[in-house]
């Protein structure tokens, strides 16, 4: 296992510099992918519950998982797990 880094809203992994989301001075921010976190705040104000659903169809997209059940059973598992699920 390598100590990929995720985002800690999505779970996307941050393979590169260009993936990180920006603090409010500009500056990248390593926990958070650009999708969920911008100029220091996040994107949207979802639920944890609704971060999974959006996420599934990118995931199932990526291959990640074989079918919805059994990323939304996964995600169910590990959202909870990441920092902005941990702070409600």
């Amino acid at each position: 296992m390598t100590g990929e880094k995720l985002c800690q809203s999505c779970a996307m992994p941050l393979t590169e510099e260009s993936l990180l989301g920006t603090n409010a001075d500009g500056t990248k921010n390593g926990e958070y992918c650009i999708y969920c976190y911008k100029d220091g705040a996040f994107t949207s104000g979802v639920t944890m519950e609704e971060m999974i659903e959006i996420c599934i169809p990118h995931a199932l997209q990526a291959g990640a998982y074989p079918d919805e059940n059994t990323a939304r059973a996964a995600m169910q598992e590990y959202f909870p797990k990441l920092k902005r699920w941990q702070q409600r």
